[in-house]
């Protein structure tokens, strides 16, 4: 065994895993919307380079579990996926219920917003880590509730809720406002980053960063 201390490796996408020897990575897959041929090779490479395990998250990732340092970039290559953003500071995967895509209940299309949000932040880097949540009705599938900002849908837009966490000190976030298109809920999204990463302390979460400043003075600066 090498005397080598170990550590994650964000710039392979790596997290160590708990026998401080072996890897996890967690390739891409928006919303867990996955093709067959995606599935394919998730699993023949996981076969290839002997793992450990596929692991299903609750970030709608398979995390690819007990790769050998040596072998990461070739998994990569093997892949031919983009990393999910499962750690650092930065906004982590978007959670994306099924909606009106898939869902009888659904009653927003909750993946088309979940979709552009992934594309416009997934991996931007921010004072602290970063969720979002997308719900296509108040059943709350997508956990908005509890993600630093969370959409929910009725039949002409979306609920804007802010602050929430699901940590070791659960909050649940403050309703900030109400939106009727896609692109409005874009804007308001980038509101809500621009204010948080010009004025959040270092690893701030949003949630307390709004209790620090209050929330009708975060509301003044995010909705002016």
């Amino acid at each position: 065994m090498s005397n080598e201390k170990k550590t994650d490796l964000p710039e392979k996408g790596a997290v160590l895993q708990r026998d401080r020897e072996t890897y996890a990575i967690a390739p891409d897959t928006p919303a867990g919307v996955v093709s067959p041929e995606i599935l394919r090779k998730i699993a023949e490479t996981a076969e290839k380079y002997k793992a450990a395990a596929i692991k299903i998250t609750s970030a709608q990732r398979m995390v690819i579990v007990g790769l050998k340092q040596e072998d990461l970039d070739n998994v990569w290559k093997d892949l031919e996926m983009s990393p999910g953003a499962a750690i650092g500071l930065c906004v982590r995967s978007v959670k994306i219920c099924p909606g009106t895509a898939f869902c009888k209940r659904a009653v927003s299309d909750s993946l088309g917003l979940g979709m552009a949000l992934h594309d416009a932040y997934h991996g931007m880097n921010l004072p602290a880590k970063f969720k979002i949540g997308v719900s296509g009705c108040p059943n709350c599938c997508g956990e908005s509730w509890v993600k630093d900002i969370g959409f929910f849908g009725f039949k002409n837009g979306f609920k804007v809720v802010v602050g929430g966490e699901a940590g070791k000190k659960p909050r649940i976030a403050n309703e900030l406002t109400y939106v009727e298109s896609d692109s409005d809920a874009m804007k308001v999204t980038q509101d809500v980053i621009d204010y948080y990463k010009a004025n959040a302390k270092p690893k701030e979460r949003l949630g307390n960063f709004i209790e620090r400043i209050g929330f009708d003075e975060f509301s003044k600066g995010v909705l002016k």
